[in-house]
């Protein structure tokens, strides 16, 4: 007897600009226009991300004003949680959750540390007083020492005073981990360099077995471009069923290629990341299938703007019987970019949230050159969001 044909999710279309865009004027949307084109020339990202650099480093009059009312604009929601309150209000009303993330890179010392933890507190406090706030994020290293994570992922020992730093930090992770199990409030731990990933993995799990007993608060981080993250995601799934606690794991492709290249080579070791993208998909994608087979010990966000592994994910929830509003699983998109996938995934039903970074300009500038010169990095992307943006004010000029 033939198998049975595969049985498809309800259509999800990402080319629906109307569903995409309905948040935003005809002047929004030309504005967004303008910023993608200036964004598709890989010259003009070179040279306008060092101007810029430079201008606010030597406060040009005026520089601050034009940063924050474009590219800031576009991808941030603010330089302060009370900034972003709008924007958060306005996802909300399409029924898209958002992530606060402080995007200011820290100084490397316990003030600096103890200051990213009291803002990552409110954070926390934030998103237990709004609806439409169900993650809170954070990295590692902007509470702890990457340099004593790194000795402790080597086997080095430790001096006295680096043990006490270690300890110290523990501590501030902690203190997220608990607010956030008090309030119920997911918390994603952000990936990391390999050289220091373990270490970070060992932390999450701790804190997953501590917090994660009525349901998944605290949520690891895992790199497919990395040809042994799946595998990480397994041992933690088989560490959470022994124990009888429940996983969270995001699920991502990858930030730190380049570099992860780099020190590989200088180190002469073999490079963590998978050969080829075509690698990183197919390990993304068995991911996904892994996490939809084992959701009743795991939940998920599949952290993704690439439109056909988030089309599969709404295949195989649907395949094995999830509605697209079960909450053990989450779409994730930066803010600014992939409304396409966003808006489209939220009028279907499903868990949607996007990043939404804050700080001072000044502060979260090298967040904001990353997300430019990430645009014109990864193939087509820029021009993706270009041209549907340009489709979006066509339809609107021929309605």
């Amino acid at each position: 007897m033939p198998a049975p044909a595969p049985t498809l999710a309800p259509p999800v279309s990402f080319d629906n600009t109307q569903i995409a865009f309905a948040a935003k004027s005809d002047a929004q949307l030309r504005k967004t226009y303008g910023l993608f084109a200036a964004m598709n020339n890989n010259g003009l990202v070179k040279t306008g991300s060092g101007l810029m650099q430079a201008a606010l480093k030597w406060r040009l009059p005026g520089t601050k004003f034009l940063v924050k009312h474009s590219i800031f604009e576009q991808f941030c929601g603010g330089e302060t949680i009370a900034e972003c309150r709008p924007v958060v209000a306005a996802l909300g009303r399409y029924g898209i959750g958002t992530i606060l993330d402080y995007s200011v890179e820290g100084e490397g010392n316990d003030a600096s540390y103890d200051r990213t933890r009291d803002e990552l507190l409110a954070t926390i406090d934030e998103a237990h007083r709004s609806t439409h706030i169900p993650f809170s994020v954070f990295k590692v290293t902007g509470v702890a020492s990457a340099a004593i994570l790194e000795k402790i992922q080597a086997g080095q020992a430790l001096s006295a005073a680096e043990q006490a730093a270690h300890t110290r930090a523990v501590a501030r992770v902690e203190a997220l981990c608990a607010r956030a199990h008090r309030y119920g409030i997911r918390l994603f731990v952000d990936a990391e360099e390999s050289w220091f990933q373990h270490t970070i993995d060992a932390l999450a799990d701790e804190m997953m077995a501590k917090y994660n007993r009525e349901q998944a608060i605290v949520w690891n981080t895992y790199q497919l471009y990395r040809h042994d993250r799946l595998e990480a995601l397994q041992a933690a799934r088989d560490a959470a069923a022994r124990a009888g606690y429940y996983a969270g794991a995001k699920l991502v492709r990858g930030a730190y290629m380049e570099k992860e290249a780099r020190v590989a080579r200088q180190r002469g070791y073999p490079t963590p990341i998978n050969p080829s993208k075509q690698a990183t998909d197919d390990l993304y994608d068995e991911a996904l299938r892994y996490c939809v087979q084992h959701v009743n010990r795991v939940s998920f966000c599949a952290g993704t703007h690439n439109e056909a592994s988030s089309l599969l994910l709404t295949q195989l929830m649907h395949e094995a019987g999830l509605a697209p509003g079960d909450s053990r699983v989450w779409f994730a998109q930066l803010y600014g970019m992939s409304d396409n996938l966003s808006y489209n995934l939220a009028h279907a039903g499903y868990h949607v949230a996007k990043y939404l970074p804050y700080g001072p300009v000044e502060a979260v500038m090298p967040y904001l050159l990353r997300r430019a010169n990430e645009n014109t990095a990864i193939a087509g992307q820029s021009s993706r969001e270009f041209l549907l943006v340009q489709r979006e004010l066509r339809r609107r000029r021929g309605r």
